[in-house]
């Protein structure tokens, strides 16, 4: 490793005293340590943290660091610094010198990370399998809802694609120094999840729920992602939206249409009677107030009842011959409109 100015590297003045020099590779040690980097910024991040070790190696001791205040880049008689190979990035005695003795060094990654930062580093090396505590990644999802199930309420049950810890290397990528056949390496694996959800009361098409924990797991103990589930309403046999209202296809038998009488209507609430009046054509509309979806503030939207003539799908003899004979008399009046 090449000469470099060791107290630009911290970024402390020349007269800085040790406390000043111990904060300064405290706070860069924690940003640059390549546990907190991944991909390509994992390289430059492991370069720039040994390049903070070396700098802290020589300004955090007394001697050394006279001795560099005397000679400048000659301060080992001119030799190039190389730190033992043997020793990573920094050993414990090092760390624990930094970051105060007593357990210093698990006791100060382990306040900052958490506890399962304890163990990543092992007789003065970052264990191989090391891992920053990383929070899972979010998932996207999209789940159609036909309105009749929405207006149901309940719960849907569907599954969403995620990844999860490889089951055989324990998410390492790597089993007795080879790469994980199940994986390939990655350490993870693609998975389903299956999930249950209880459909909102103020359901809407178009409205995101945050599934808190349900997205893909975290890395080293991490927390689970969120799950941001984004619902579509689809029309049906029954129910259809039209310019953001509720429509429930209602149909009536021709006797009804031309006389009026009651029908009954799903809505979201349940089912009510509803009146019809005589000489009703189809294609109409009656509005039925408060028996739409939950609007989320305590009320409810309206459910438009749009009528549609229909014949029954069994008749008895006495229908046929009456409608028989409706359409004779429709025949002979020119059967139009």
């Amino acid at each position: 490793m090449k000469f470099q100015d060791y107290y630009q590297a911290l970024g402390v003045p020349r007269d800085a005293d040790a406390a000043a020099i111990k904060k300064a590779y405290r706070k860069l040690a924690l940003e640059w340590h390549p546990d907190r980097h991944q991909g390509d910024k994992k390289e430059a991040a492991e370069r720039r943290f040994k390049e903070l070790s070396e700098a802290y190696e020589v300004l955090g001791d007394a001697e050394k660091r006279a001795k560099y205040d005397r000679f400048g880049a000659n301060w080992q008689q001119g030799a190039d610094f190389q730190p033992d190979p043997a020793q990573g990035t920094m050993s414990r005695e090092e760390f624990e010198a930094a970051f105060g003795g007593g357990g210093g060094f698990s006791d100060f990654f382990q306040s900052m990370f958490g506890r399962e930062f304890q163990g990543n580093f092992r007789g003065g090396e970052r264990g191989r399998h090391g891992r920053f505590r990383h929070r899972g990644a979010d998932l996207h999802a999209e789940l159609a809802l036909p309105l009749s199930a929405a207006l149901r309420g309940g719960k849907q049950s569907f599954e969403v694609p995620t990844r999860a810890s490889c089951p055989t290397c324990g998410g390492t990528g790597e089993l007795s120094g080879h790469v994980c056949p199940t994986c390939a390496g990655l350490g993870a694996v693609r998975s389903k999840k299956r999930i249950e959800l209880k459909i909102p009361d103020a359901v809407r098409d178009r409205m995101t729920l945050r599934l808190a924990g349900l997205g893909e797991e975290g890395e080293g103990g991490g927390a689970n992602g969120d799950l941001l589930l984004e619902l579509r309403l689809l029309d049906d046999a029954n129910f259809r939206l039209i310019d953001g209202e509720l429509e429930a296809r209602v149909r009536l038998w021709p006797w009804v249409a031309h006389a009026g009488g009651a029908v009954d209507v799903t809505t979201a609430r349940g089912t009510v009677s509803l009146k019809v009046p005589a000489g009703t054509r189809s294609g109409q509309r009656q509005r039925l107030r408060g028996q739409g979806f939950a609007d989320g503030k305590g009320g409810f939207g309206d459910l438009y009842a749009r009528f549609e003539l229909d014949l029954p799908a069994v008749l008895d003899d006495e229908q046929k011959r009456l409608l028989d004979e409706l359409a004779q008399a429709g025949a002979k009046g020119g059967g139009k409109p």
